[in-house]
């Protein structure tokens, strides 16, 4: 049996929370696939929603943590698809914003309905979200300097 080391711990640790994030990213890709929209997608409908009319390019960019060019990319797939409609502030202004089709709509009221997610995470109780929220907190706060 080989000697556990914090060597082995850190690298255990490393492995566990990336399988973890892929099974819980699979796990909503496959309660999505019925609506032909990735997590991603998902996640921009929210926002969207939640934002109203301030569903702008800077703004969703912001909280999705994604690049300009990247959410322009995928925005342009959205809109292509019928899930979202690029509206601007004035006739003749250059300024963006998004609005929610119905198809978006309905997606968007779908996807919140979904429990992977939830229901994966009730393993933990009260105190280990607590505790798992402090740790990956760090986790962050370190990465984020890269």
């Amino acid at each position: 049996m080989p000697k556990i080391t914090s060597e082995n711990n850190r690298v255990r640790s490393r492995l566990l929370l990336g399988r973890a994030r892929l099974l819980l990213v699979k796990a909503r890709q496959k309660e999505l696939a019925p609506y032909h929209v990735t997590p991603q997608q998902a996640n921009v409908l929210t926002i969207i929603e939640e934002l109203g009319n301030k569903a702008n390019f800077a703004e969703l960019a912001e909280r999705t943590e994604r690049k300009l060019n990247t959410l322009s990319i995928q925005m342009k797939r959205m809109e292509n698809d019928g899930l979202i409609k690029k509206i601007r502030e004035t006739p003749k202004s250059n300024q963006l914003a998004f609005e929610l089709t119905e198809k978006g709509k309905n997606i968007c009221q779908e996807a919140k309905k979904i429990k992977s997610i939830k229901t994966i995470m009730s393993a933990l109780n009260d105190e280990e979200h607590r505790q798992f929220a402090l740790l990956l907190g760090k986790i962050i706060a370190r990465a984020e300097k890269y």
